[in-house]
């Protein structure tokens, strides 16, 4: 999907939307409410397209967390870089290399999540890829140790990702498309 250059605003007001009225709306992600809660979700938008700049903002979100306990997690959204899926996929492999190599490993973990994305072996039009569908190419930083307590406190958190399938194919393809294309602000 291709947008006019927004404000940087608008572009964490969608990313908003989409967690709210998708995300935690849905409960795709059991534990994103508490974060949404309690305001520590960082939305960290970054304009530059060149692979190096936007592994050198990765690094430099990671040293936020590091210092901003505050912060539980972020959310580095990229509305000008990765426009092709198979792009995307190929910095998401650098980016947790790189994570690896500067030592986070055990510390931070990535998620990710892009407009067009598309589970390996699943059909573009699977409903189900719209767990990981979010209006912009983002990538979820978050702490290995509050993921650890999450999934300790969740009665059953190997069934998430199941259960997150089973829904979206239920709401099926319509509705998930509608419930994405509803976050982007008017005209863009």
């Amino acid at each position: 999907m291709t947008h006019k250059i927004l404000p940087d605003h608008d572009i964490k007001a969608a990313t908003q939307t989409w967690l709210k009225s998708f995300i935690i709306e849905y409960s795709i992600c059991p534990f994103a409410k508490r974060e949404q809660d309690r305001g520590s979700i960082y939305f960290s938008v970054y304009h530059d397209t060149e692979i190096e700049q936007c592994l050198l903002h990765l690094m430099l979100e990671c040293d936020r967390l590091d210092t901003e306990t505050s912060i539980e997690t972020t959310l580095l959204i990229f509305p000008d870089a990765f426009a092709e899926f198979d792009d995307y996929l190929d910095f998401v492999e650098i980016a947790e290399s790189l994570l690896s190599e500067q030592g986070y490993e055990g510390t931070y973990q990535l998620a990710s999540f892009h407009p067009n994305y598309c589970f390996q072996g699943s059909d573009l039009d699977d409903a189900a890829n719209y767990t990981n569908r979010s209006p912009y190419p983002t990538l979820h930083l978050l702490r290995e140790t509050s993921i650890d307590r999450a999934v300790a406190d969740h009665p059953d958190p190997e069934s998430i990702p199941q259960h997150n399938i089973e829904l979206t194919r239920k709401l099926g393809l319509a509705k998930m498309q509608a419930l994405l294309t509803a976050c982007y602000p008017v005209n863009p």
